[in-house]
């Protein structure tokens, strides 16, 4: 139903672009901007992923640079049985990650330097595991080729704000003359950011259900979601803010303000996520408590054993030991 639902989405989507063109231009402008329409999910298609990661100025890691991380991504992404993909870090200090390609075959995930320093291991394990839910469920495509088209709805907008500020031209098909360029220039905008949020928040919580079965443990990523909705409130994402037609991209909404679950939402509310995730691992335990079950010991050997990173296992610290001591962090070389 989920699908159905997004395919629906997408083709309003789509619909939108054409009725605005054909507000500005009449059935001229209509057909080409279907055919713009078409030609930039092709671009998005085979240019998505690149793109999207040379926007947020992204460094691909490897087993050199961050063994550690890429061989939890590897781990995750066979428990998922998919193909590895490409594992990226970016120098943001807001907690932040999302997943980008066409396919599986050709998928990336991607994190950024902000959310590897704030969250434990687990918790980064429970978040890949989420991303790498998107790209199982080639939600990266349809959330990108989602942008594309409310981006240049975006810029349809601006220039039918533009006609209706000059005169535009009337020999078309809105009744209203300028006074309906300026209207469209409002609202096209935010029928778009509502179709965008709508297919947005129907993938999330799809991702977070497959994400938690991909890690084995739901708790990771209710305990990783209770961090980063704080952290996301705390440290402003500028990238971000500059182009928010990609912002339903990440696991957390990174524009500022607060994330309600209602049509002007680009996430579902956290509160609800991490209810679902609780009710996934069959208990009613608290975020916090939630972390501490996540980082406690998962059986009964010795320190000494070696740890999900490949490393040896850390006994649980105090708050204020783990404050002050410093560990070298995998991502860092």
């Amino acid at each position: 139903m989920n699908y159905v639902r997004t395919g629906l989405l997408l083709a309003g989507l789509t619909a939108l672009f054409g009725a605005v063109g054909m507000m500005i231009g009449g059935q001229q402008g209509m057909i080409i901007a279907l055919l713009f329409a078409a030609a930039m999910n092709v671009f998005a298609y085979w240019n998505s992923d690149a793109m999207l990661l040379r926007m947020r100025s992204a460094r691909q890691v490897d087993d050199k640079t961050a063994p550690e991380l890429v061989a939890m991504v590897r781990d995750l992404a066979r428990n998922a049985d998919l193909p590895m993909p490409k594992v990226y870090v970016i120098e943001n200090a807001q907690p932040n990650a999302f997943a980008t390609g066409r396919n599986p075959e050709n998928a990336a995930v991607a994190a950024t330097t902000g959310l590897l320093k704030l969250l434990d291991r687990n918790e980064i394990a429970g978040v890949m595991a989420h991303e790498l839910a998107h790209v199982k469920n080639r939600d990266t495509l349809t959330m990108t080729i989602t942008a594309t088209i409310a981006g240049a709805i975006s810029a349809l907008a601006n220039f039918a704000m533009f006609a209706g500020m000059f005169g535009g031209n009337r020999d078309n098909n809105n009744p209203l003359g300028g006074l309906g360029m300026i209207l469209i220039a409002i609202l096209a905008p935010m029928g778009a950011m509502i179709v965008q949020m709508a297919i947005s928040r129907t993938r999330e919580y799809e991702a977070d259900k497959i994400g938690a079965e991909i890690c084995g443990h739901p708790m990771w990523l209710a305990s990783a979601l209770h961090k980063l909705d704080k952290g996301v409130h705390a440290v402003p994402n500028m990238d971000a803010e500059r182009n928010p037609a990609m912002a339903h991209m990440y696991i957390a909404n990174p524009l500022s303000g607060k994330g309600v679950d209602n049509l002007f939402s680009t996430h579902p509310n956290m509160a609800n996520r991490i209810a679902r995730l609780q009710a996934m691992a069959g208990a009613s335990r608290t975020p916090a408590q939630g972390r501490q079950a996540a980082t406690a010991p998962r059986s009964s050997k010795p320190a000494s054993a070696r740890g999900p990173w490949g490393r040896k296992a850390i006994k649980p610290a105090s708050p204020e030991r783990s404050s002050a001591r410093q560990r070298k962090r995998p991502w860092e070389s």
